[in-house]
């Protein structure tokens, strides 16, 4: 990424992106959409939440608690962003983006189970992953690698819940 390509989003766009970044800090977002859609989506809407929140613990002890601490990758240069955004970045590694897993992990989590959620929540999840870079906080390669660790605790989630439905003890 150059200095050129880094500057091709216009300030107002950028604003906004980080106003979501901010948002999605945490997980704050995705942990008050979830809140969202259990309190108003019925059955669909908890089950929804607890495959997207489960799935986006998943993703988070992976791409924070294992990946990062493994690869130590540094942050792209200060001279490549033209913005003081680069200033807010984290110390820790850059690779993966652990903002763009949790994201992918909740979305895709949810959509089986109430695919307009999954719509909905696919725009912002696609805004944090460019916001990451715009930022300069990752490298696009940080946000893919993010996204693929996403993806694979949506899918274990999926995988793991029945198996592990089967095994409980039954209340008689």
């Amino acid at each position: 990424m150059t200095k050129q390509a880094a500057s091709r989003i216009p300030a107002p766009a950028g604003k906004a992106l980080s106003v979501l970044e901010e948002a999605a800090e945490s997980s704050k977002l995705w942990c008050g959409a979830a809140v969202l859609m259990a309190s108003v989506g019925g059955w669909r809407g908890r089950r929804a939440a607890a495959a997207g929140v489960t799935a986006l613990v998943v993703a988070q002890l992976v791409s924070n608690g294992v990946c990062k601490q493994v690869t130590g990758r540094r942050r792209p240069p200060k001279e490549w962003i033209p913005h003081d955004e680069v200033e807010d970045r984290p110390d820790s590694s850059s690779f993966p983006s652990g903002h763009t897993a949790a994201a992918v992990a909740f979305t895709v989590a949810l959509a089986p189970t109430w695919p307009l959620a999954g719509a909905v929540c696919a725009v912002p999840a696609a805004a944090v992953a460019v916001e990451r870079v715009q930022s300069g906080a990752h490298y696009p390669s940080d946000v893919a690698a993010g996204a693929v660790i996403g993806l694979a605790a949506a899918w274990l989630t999926h995988r793991a819940a029945p198996y592990l439905l089967r095994r409980l003890p039954v209340p008689r």
